[in-house]
C-alpha cells in the first residue's frame, strides 16, 4: 500500500513538472515571443539581468523576429521547416535568458 502510494505521488510529481514544458511546445509563435519579451523585462525590473545582458538578448530577439517577417514574406506564411527553425532559435533564446537570469550577476555588482 505505501508503495503504491509513493508511485502514485511520484506519477503526479512527475506529470505536473512535465506539463509546463508540454504546454511551451503547443504555444503560437506569437505567444512565444510575448512570453520571452515578459522574460527579458521581468530580469530587467527585477534586476536579475544587467543592461548589457539586456541590450544582447533583446537584439537577439529582434533578429528573431525579422527571420519571422522574411519567412512569412517569402513563402505567404511559414512552412513546417521554417517553423522548426524558428522553435529551435527561440528554445535556445530562452535557454539563454534563463542562463543570464540565474549567472548571480545583477544590475548592482556586475
Amino acid at each position: 500500500m505505501k508503495k503504491a502510494i509513493a508511485a502514485l505521488v511520484a506519477l503526479t510529481a512527475v506529470s505536473t513538472a512535465a506539463a509546463p514544458a508540454m504546454a511551451q511546445s503547443w504555444q503560437s509563435i506569437n505567444q512565444r515571443q510575448a512570453n520571452l519579451d515578459r522574460r527579458i523585462d521581468q530580469g530587467v525590473r527585477n534586476g536579475s539581468l544587467t543592461r548589457p545582458e539586456a541590450v544582447r538578448l533583446r537584439a537577439e530577439f529582434r533578429q528573431i523576429q525579422f527571420l519571422e517577417n522574411r519567412y512569412r514574406r517569402t513563402g505567404g506564411g511559414l512552412s513546417q521547416w521554417e517553423r522548426r527553425d524558428l522553435d529551435r532559435r527561440f528554445d535556445q533564446l530562452s535557454a539563454r535568458i534563463r542562463f543570464e537570469r540565474r549567472d548571480r550577476q545583477d544590475r548592482r555588482g556586475y
